[in-house]
């Protein structure tokens, strides 16, 4: 006679295939003298410590995110990347690293993913292999099912920062130089409309948040998010947060309406997370509305390519090109741009957009190089509008 000891794949499965035929249901803590039953009724006794591994096991399947729990409560991680059974990663913010977890197999990845899709509301078979969800801590997931993703069922985790950056801790960690973040704080205080750029993971979100942070007590923020991600130390913060439909394929709302929805909740600084299509069009239109301080995130390679960026998400809109530019150069002003080295994020330019030859460009004001902050050909335009300094 065999003992069962572990998490065995083999009698993972038999116990999940037994309390489902004895109608226990999923979603809630699993009873350690139904998992003994399963195991006797099959012929196979369990010591106490294996039927609590047991046990342990199919709670972490049966509720949160699994055997990936244990990694998004780890303080520092970033990103939880799956990679079918056998290959998952972590991101600490020093680039990519595997991580010491792995699957039973492909199935048991499957078996998350459509429970945590079902969890958030979303639909997730061979039918619609995608789907892309908040989880209830805050964590966003995106999923790829298998045969279409290789080398198995792909899951993305975006994990919320726990705490929120001062600009000194920015500064400490390398990621402002020191002039940089007095110019960054006389960025908030003199209320001139800025977008945050850079490209994926570049810390746009963190940046933002710690920004915000700066805000005067007295003012109000209203964040509008598809995702709510940012969570600035400020005592007035509000917010709205986009909803995807349902399996029916209702009740969603998107970010332009929850822009207009905002402008009516005085706000002192209207925030959009980040800005990715035809929401912009409303962006540039409440901040030519007099709602100075405005802010939000673009993904952008560099500065100058800025201009370029926010006309092609206008176009979504249907707005044209000498309208985008209008309301660019009349509503937003100073560009910060982020980038990635090494796994560690860094200010990299600071720019501004001005009008020339009939558009609108961004020529860089300030760049740091080797943790200097040098100036640019924007430089004394980006002094008047921080400080008032005349032309």
């Amino acid at each position: 006679m065999t003992v069962v000891t572990g998490t065995d794949p083999t009698w993972l499965e038999h116990v999940r295939a037994g309390l489902a035929n004895a109608g226990a249901r999923t979603g809630t803590s699993v009873d350690a003298a139904r998992v003994a039953e399963v195991l006797r009724a099959g012929g196979r006794p369990v010591g106490a410590s294996s039927l609590l591994t047991l046990v342990d096991a199919l709670d972490r399947e049966s509720s949160g995110a699994g055997p990936l729990d244990a990694l998004l409560r780890q303080p520092g991680i970033t990103d939880v990347l799956v990679n079918g059974a056998e290959q998952v990663y972590i991101d600490r913010g020093r680039g990519l690293e595997p991580a010491d977890i792995a699957f039973a197999d492909d199935a048991a990845v499957r078996r998350l993913a459509q429970r945590l899709a079902a969890a958030g509301g979303r639909r997730l078979d061979d039918a619609s292999p995608f789907v892309d969800v908040r989880l209830r801590d805050g964590s966003r997931l995106h999923v790829a099912l298998a045969p279409v993703a290789s080398p198995g069922t792909l899951l993305s985790l975006r994990v919320p920062a726990r705490r929120v950056f001062t600009l000194d801790q920015l500064v400490e960690s390398g990621t402002v130089p020191p002039a940089g973040a007095r110019v960054l704080a006389d960025l908030v205080a003199s209320r001139t409309a800025f977008l945050v750029t850079g490209g994926t993971g570049s810390g746009k979100t963190t940046l933002l948040s710690c920004l915000l942070s700066l805000v005067p007590a007295d003012e109000r923020i209203v964040l509008v998010e598809d995702s709510a991600e940012l969570r600035p130390d400020h005592p007035h913060v509000v917010g709205l947060e986009a909803r995807p439909p349902n399996v029916e394929g209702a009740g969603a709302i998107g970010l332009r309406d929850l822009v207009r929805h905002a402008l009516r909740m005085r706000p002192d600084r209207l925030v959009v997370g980040e800005v990715r299509g035809a929401e912009v069009v409303d962006l540039l239109a409440a901040l030519n509305t007099g709602h100075e301080g405005g802010c939000s995130t673009v993904h952008a390679n560099s500065v100058v390519d800025v201009p370029a960026r926010l006309e092609a998400l206008a176009a979504t809109a249907g707005m044209g090109r000498d309208a985008v530019h209008a309301q660019v150069v009349a509503g937003l002003r100073v560009v910060v741009h982020l980038h990635r080295l090494g796994g560690q994020h860094r200010l990299a330019q600071v720019g501004v957009l001005t009008r020339a030859d009939g558009g609108v460009v961004c020529r860089p004001a300030l760049r740091v190089d080797s943790g200097r902050l040098l100036t640019g050909s924007a430089a004394t335009e980006l002094e008047r509008l921080l400080y008032g300094v005349p032309p």
